[in-house]
């Protein structure tokens, strides 16, 4: 059961991760490095919050992050902290290369560019919740920032439920005897999600946004070539993809007031870079009625991602957050040309639903496509050209929705 969209949903959103300042990534470096200490990066990460926070706030953001200025990269550490999950050296762990689908967008770009990881993380034992959240320090230090009555506003991003899953092969993600198949995996890992939700719900939590990339890249082709090629697939691309949904359906349960994004895009890397290409269609109906979700945060700000087209399948308890507004680059959009787009995709709501454009507009809203720095050192722009695409998100949805926040 799908739970009710924010009714409207907030007209400027942004995805999640805002540029880090220099003084924030050097310490975590220096942290991890061995050179300073944990404790020494909290006043900094503090006042980095603290400052981003008054950042969005200024810019007529009211979906409020810490800019994921408590993480390393977008993905933060939930897996890494499950009972039974464990980081092992491709090596000393026993493995290779060959644990990875060579065809998986971001697994092949790592490889062309020869840097593909020393490290992976797969399950040793039987997954099981910790009873600590890794994230509840995040919202729990938000609260202590923010009036109370803001505290509905607070979005924490999530990690995607395949996010160690989908880059490696069949029946790789975990060692071998821990399970036999791929439904016990999800089972063991929807059970510790579903407690990871149940504990930041108790904490307050009601409005959160799932970071995966993965459901985007059944959209390229030349992924789908390259599962279709391999010989050690048990089940077509097809039918992994309709895994997916019944997995993170058991993984995304949740009470009725609990509101859940997803945000798709096609990769955000150093040097601002894309993994992957592909439109919506062709995983559309599935994507927005099947998933049990209430808001899709979708990557629209170039023709990689396609037309709006697919919007014609968006049910009418479904939200959809344009990213029109590139996160990648300095340039900034013209203001009107985006505001036409915003027409433009709810006509193809509205032809979908049997709508009026007004109506199908009460189920969108506009962002940027992606966060600005996905990964510690950013995007490639700078904090001003960030804030000038805030403002720029912020303009759009007053022209579009006027006195709507």
């Amino acid at each position: 059961m799908v739970s009710s969209p924010r009714n409207p949903p907030f007209r400027a959103e942004h995805i999640g991760s805002l540029l880090r300042p220099k003084e924030l990534v050097d310490k975590r470096y220096a942290v991890a490095g061995g050179s300073d200490t944990a404790e020494s990066l909290v006043p900094i990460e503090q006042k980095a919050i603290k400052d981003v926070v008054t950042l969005q706030q200024e810019c007529g953001i009211h979906s409020i992050t810490n800019g994921e200025y408590s993480r390393h990269q977008f993905w933060g550490t939930f897996m890494e902290t499950l009972n039974g999950m464990e980081e092992v050296n491709l090596r000393e762990g026993g493995y290779d290369q060959s644990i990875f689908r060579a065809y998986a967008p971001d697994v092949k770009s790592f490889m062309h560019a020869k840097t593909i990881p020393n490290q992976v993380t797969v399950a040793v034992g039987k997954l099981s919740h910790p009873g600590r959240s890794s994230f509840l320090p995040e919202l729990e230090y938000l609260k202590s920032i923010l009036p109370k009555e803001k505290w509905s506003s607070i979005k924490l991003t999530l990690t995607s439920p395949s996010w160690y899953h989908f880059r490696y092969g069949p029946n790789k993600a975990y060692v071998q005897g821990v399970y036999n198949n791929d439904d016990e995996y999800f089972d063991d890992l929807a059970k510790a999600y579903q407690q990871e939700l149940k504990i930041l719900y108790d904490a307050g939590l009601r409005n959160a946004q799932v970071d995966d990339p993965n459901l985007a890249y059944f959209c390229s082709e030349p992924m789908l070539e390259g599962w279709a090629a391999d010989t050690q697939n048990f089940q077509t691309a097809d039918e992994q993809l309709d895994a997916y949904i019944r997995f993170y359906n058991k993984c995304f349960e949740r009470p009725a007031d609990f509101h859940l994004g997803i945000h798709l895009c096609r990769g955000n890397y150093l040097g601002s870079k894309h993994f992957s290409e592909g439109a919506y269609d062709r995983i559309a109906t599935k994507l927005f009625n099947d998933l049990n979700v209430s808001t899709y945060y979708l990557e629209y700000d170039t023709p990689r991602a396609g037309g709006f087209e697919p919007l014609k399948h968006l049910p009418k308890n479904k939200n959809v957050v344009l990213g029109v507004i590139t996160s990648k680059f300095p340039e900034l959009e013209n203001k009107q040309n985006m505001v036409d787009r915003i027409y433009k995709a709810a006509d193809y709501v509205a032809e979908g639903s049997g709508e009026s454009r007004k109506e199908s507009l009460q189920r969108l809203s506009v962002s940027p496509q992606c966060g600005f720095a996905s990964h510690a050192e950013g995007n490639a722009l700078g904090h001003e050209d960030m804030r000038k695409k805030l403002l720029l998100v912020r303009a759009i949805a007053d022209e579009v929705w006027p006195g709507e926040a």
